[in-house]
């Protein structure tokens, strides 16, 4: 399971070093994909095989499906986490994220997102804003 938040940065060859924490549930093999809200997700290879049936079935619904199933899987690439921990994102994904120098590695329980700093702080304050009305989505789990 991945959890927290941890600010990392884009070295000159476009790589990231990932925490010491995810290393070891990514090193059997991962991928990185465009993710929602322009981020990129890293999914182990069962996580990845999970989400991608999924995206497969979702793309027969129609057109802006296909297109989206499209973008997703051709924007995938390895993850393996390198010996020091550290993993190559393509020059397409790091534009499609809007990625600088400055990054933040998060877990979502199931994969990683990985976000640019700035767009990160941004979303943290609507994430806290919808934390504090919790009591408005009462299935919400806390």
């Amino acid at each position: 399971m991945f959890y927290g938040q941890h600010d990392h940065s884009l070295d000159d060859k476009g790589r990231v070093i990932l925490p010491a924490k995810f290393r070891h549930l990514l090193e059997g093999g991962a991928f990185v994909s465009k993710g929602r809200a322009r981020c990129l997700a890293v999914y182990t290879t069962e996580e990845w095989s999970r989400v991608a049936q999924s995206v497969q079935e979702v793309a027969k619904r129609g057109n802006r499906e296909r297109l989206a199933a499209a973008a997703f899987f051709a924007g995938a690439a390895d993850a393996t986490p390198d010996k020091q921990g550290r993993v190559a994102i393509p020059a397409n994904l790091r534009d499609y994220a809007a990625l600088e120098r400055d990054l933040v590695v998060v877990g979502q329980y199931t994969h990683v997102e990985i976000w640019d700093a700035r767009r990160w702080a941004d979303r943290v304050v609507d994430g806290d804003a919808s934390l504090a009305d919790a009591e408005l989505m009462p299935d919400f789990g806390l």
